[in-house]
């Protein structure tokens, strides 16, 4: 697979300023982007005069920031959920803040030959470190039981069982290879569709979340960046749907860090108009104590 070309690669963050309000970079802190995908937000952090280490497991991702010779940006391949390990590799210690923009980036769902959208037709892939089980063996060789929890846990569709044996059904005829063999056996599937939201929005988000494991990622990683960050140091997650959010809650609750946002932060209207991907985001940040350890 060829690399994105620099059109698929255009990001625009998610709530940048509240972030950057969040973070407060500065000459001389070091802060970590977990999720460094186009590097919208980083750039932001960078231009405060902050040094930025970027984590991604999308080597696409890595190889963008490097060509741009972003100064003050490090750079390094992995999951955020290692980034503890990560950051002792590249021989950093306690950091200033974490950043985590959960799920799939915007040039990501934009790059059609990945396999995360269900409107262009492409290999049934998902994978965004490019490697071990893809969508499509999930597909073609889990039983249908097996399909039909993934679907309703992590798609959260109601409709999952009947989801899981038309799946079934047509892998029984033929292997489901491409994005949009799986969109339709899914629309076919679906009861009184219409018009509208498409009704495989659901199973994709379920299978992407399943293939990279990313609720497993998020908890891994909220406790790393506990453990990562100096006492004063900020953690800044953004989510975009409840699965994730609810995690991201009850990890704050039970932390040792201090919780600055009692509800969630969500775009503005304007912003929401002008980037309709952030409608569903959701900010929560919260503080090492600056007398705790370290």
């Amino acid at each position: 697979m060829n690399p994105p070309s620099p059109a698929a690669l255009v990001h625009l963050p998610v709530l940048a300023q509240e972030v950057l309000s969040a973070l407060e970079p500065a000459p001389g802190k070091l802060l970590v982007d977990g999720t460094l995908g186009g590097a919208g937000h980083t750039r932001l952090l960078l231009a405060a005069g902050a040094e930025v280490i970027g984590i991604d497991q999308d080597p696409y991702a890595l190889e963008r920031a490097q060509a741009e010779g972003l100064a003050g940006l490090r750079t390094v391949q992995g999951n955020y959920r290692d980034m503890a390990e990560l950051l002792t590799g590249l021989g950093a210690g306690p950091v200033d803040g974490v950043l985590l923009d959960i799920g799939v980036s915007s040039f990501q769902l934009d790059d059609a030959a990945r396999g995360f959208s269900y409107h262009s037709e492409a290999a049934l892939d998902m994978r965004m470190s490019q490697a071990g089980e893809s969508a499509a063996d999930v597909v073609n060789t889990y039983p249908e039981e097996e399909l039909a929890a993934i679907i309703y846990e992590y798609g959260e569709d109601r409709h999952s069982r009947r989801i899981a044996k038309a799946i079934v059904a047509a892998r029984e005829r033929a292997s489901i290879r491409t994005t949009t063999e799986l969109a339709d056996i899914v629309k076919r599937a679906y009861p009184g569709f219409v018009r509208g939201i498409h009704p495989a929005r659901r199973t994709f988000q379920a299978l992407r979340i399943h293939v990279n494991d990313e609720l497993g990622a998020l908890r891994d990683g909220l406790s790393a960046a506990e453990r990562l960050l100096a006492p004063g140091g900020r953690l800044a997650v953004i989510s975009f749907h409840s699965l994730e959010d609810r995690i991201v809650k009850r990890f704050l609750l039970g932390s040792s860090l201090d919780i600055l946002t009692k509800r969630p932060v969500a775009a503005s209207a304007e912003e929401q108009e002008s980037n309709p991907r952030s409608r569903s985001a959701k900010l929560r940040v919260a503080q090492r104590p600056v007398g705790g350890p370290a």
